[in-house]
């Protein structure tokens, strides 16, 4: 795994609202993520992960991606992959922070003839706002413009405020809101299997639809800025949780939020 960043590289990130790092992990760190993450995803949705094209489902947004929730949460091999605190440590030091807390993890898996997912911002789903959360992409397998790789829209994270806006079923629906955006012309991330993707929690970004047969496997960890307070949006907050905040609230939760990395 990637041990650090040089200056050059972390302000690309600050500019760009993205990094795109190749051979993140080494092949037998990438065997051991590709093994973990499908065993978890394969245990969650009670059955291997091949068959049909994504198409069977009842609606285009369900037909985008399959979307797994905190697996560290409910496998312990994803949770010790998750906590590990460099990847506390790199996400903190391209953020600006010293103190950082996991958000959520997920696995975005595109199926067989999968949906664009459109552009959107990632912060305004969240349960705070903040200009210094951060994610990081990890591509379990190469990720194509065939098969749905990443698109950016680079120096987007300073154009938009922090109100919801849903992923809709139109790629342009983002843009057609924030005129700015329209301005910016997307640029696709192509990243080989190993390869992480760090994006900044307010960059408008998206992914292609897979034209392909096979699965495009990503996993995906998020991450909140230390001291940010509630705005009152629930998310993955637990309902027992929800239940002892007011909006402006510090959140605080360790138990929820576990501090992953502290200078």
């Amino acid at each position: 795994m990637r041990t650090g960043f040089t200056p050059e590289e972390i302000d690309s990130y600050r500019t760009l609202g993205h990094l795109h790092v190749t051979a993140f992990l080494d092949d037998t760190e990438l065997r051991r993520w590709q093994k973990i993450v499908t065993s978890a995803v394969e245990d969650r949705i009670g059955h291997p992960l091949r068959g049909q094209p994504a198409g069977h489902r009842e609606n285009p947004y369900s037909n985008v991606f399959l979307q797994l929730m905190l697996l560290s949460r409910t496998h312990e091999d994803v949770r010790e992959l998750m906590h590990n605190p460099k990847l506390g440590e790199l996400a903190a030091t391209l953020a600006g922070l010293d103190h950082i807390h996991i958000w959520h993890d997920q696995a975005l898996i595109k199926e067989p003839l999968a949906n664009a997912t459109a552009f959107h911002r990632d912060v305004p789903f969240w349960s705070f706002d903040s200009s210094q959360a951060i994610s990081i992409w990890v591509a379990l397998d190469d990720a194509t413009p065939e098969n749905g790789c990443l698109y950016l829209l680079p120096g987007s994270q300073h154009l938009t405020d922090y109100e919801h806006t849903p992923i809709g079923v139109n790629m342009g629906e983002l843009p057609s809101r924030y005129p700015e955006l329209a301005t910016i012309e997307p640029v696709a991330v192509p990243a080989r299997a190993g390869d992480a993707i760090y994006i900044d929690g307010m960059v408008a970004h998206g992914a292609g639809c897979n034209m392909t047969l096979s699965y495009r496997r990503a996993m995906t960890c998020a991450y909140m800025p230390h001291g940010v307070r509630f705005n009152g949006k629930k998310n993955i907050l637990t309902d027992e949780y929800m239940g002892q905040l007011e909006i402006g609230d510090v959140l605080d939760n360790e138990a929820e939020l576990p501090t992953i990395y502290q200078q």
